[in-house]
């Protein structure tokens, strides 16, 4: 039984070193070591062996068994090495190659529209302020001379949320309210940058979302003329002095009177355009002078202060700038058009 021990440890050993695998070192272990393998046949023969023979056999056998065991760890150890090399070798890294270049990021078209429109305005004194994105009722209407039930509320689209008097703000002028009341009574000159929403049809021309600059001047003696100015500074900056502009009377609750601001069309040259409508204008802003009321509703006492404010859309004039024909490109994320405003 000794002799047979010994051949069958010799035997393992010598099948263990022809071992290149992880799957053959499987096979191995179960032959050599499993439940059915020869070695452990003879351990569980040891009881039928004469009394004075058995410990001699059982403790070979449990020798050969740790044994083959310790050479079956020390064979782990081994393939994990070489298989590790092998990795390294074949997925070793070239350092004397010239790195690849790496694709840097750029600001979206609408971003750079509203630093450049940040730029003139400070150029003529305004300061940058931000108001929040989400609105209550009062503030987007209410405040602005449109209580429930005004019809005046139709000329936006309101995406409403589903706590009672919370909304996406449909234009930026709620943002009046809060500069007036934080500022009350010092003279205010500030723009008032931000994402509007409206639940409108999305055109060639109009989306759901955009970027708007509102602008508030508030003070003693301010006249029609000083928002007239403004425009006309801002459009000679932002598009070049030749650039043809018109006033046109109009209606906003919150301001009285109320002109839109209209350009030339630079795609058509004043010829029309699905983006002008065909009329060779385009509209970049609605203004007017503050109503009483909405001065009153900011802390301001009409009788002594006045203003005028105005609101423009920011990727309508960058449109004009750089002939684009749709406004669904700034919010398509298709990487051909943004990559042009590197």
């Amino acid at each position: 039984m000794l002799d047979r021990l010994r051949e069958l440890q010799e035997q393992a050993l010598r099948e263990l070193e022809q071992v290149t695998d992880k799957q053959a070192l499987d096979q191995w272990r179960v032959t050599h070591l499993g439940k059915k393998s020869a070695l452990n046949q003879v351990l569980r023969s040891v009881g039928q062996l004469p009394k004075e023979e058995r410990p001699i056999v059982g403790q070979r056998g449990n020798e050969v068994k740790l044994a083959l065991e310790a050479a079956y760890e020390q064979r782990v150890q081994v393939l994990k090495a070489q298989e590790m090399a092998r990795a390294l070798a074949e997925e070793s890294v070239d350092v004397t190659l010239p790195g690849r270049p790496v694709s840097l990021g750029r600001l979206h078209p609408s971003t750079q529209a509203l630093r450049e429109i940040y730029a003139i305005f400070a150029a003529m004194g305004f300061q940058v302020y931000t108001a929040p994105e989400v609105e209550t009722d009062e503030l987007n209407f209410g405040l602005l001379n449109m209580p429930p039930h005004h019809p005046a509320r139709d000329m936006w689209d309101t995406f409403y949320t589903t706590r009672p008097g919370v909304l996406l703000r449909t234009h930026t002028s709620p943002g009046q309210i809060r500069v007036m009341r934080e500022r009350c009574p010092e003279p205010i000159r500030v723009i008032l940058p931000g994402k509007c929403y409206r639940y409108e049809q999305i055109t060639a021309r109009s989306e759901h979302q955009f970027y708007q600059v509102e602008g508030l001047a508030v003070g003693r003696h301010i006249t029609l003329t000083d928002l007239k100015g403004t425009m006309a500074e801002y459009a000679r900056r932002a598009f070049g002095a030749e650039r043809k502009m018109r006033f046109r009377g109009s209606y906003f609750p919150f301001t009285e009177p109320s002109v839109e601001v209209d350009m030339d069309c630079i795609i058509c040259g004043g010829a029309g355009c699905r983006v002008c409508k065909y009329t060779g204008w385009l509209e970049i802003a609605g203004a007017g002078m503050v109503h009483p009321q909405v001065l009153r509703n900011g802390g301001y006492d009409p009788s002594v202060y006045s203003g005028f404010a105005f609101g423009m859309g920011v990727e309508r004039p960058m449109m004009l700038k750089h002939n684009i024909d749709d406004i669904r490109y700034f919010y398509s994320n298709d990487i051909r058009f943004l990559q042009q405003f590197g």
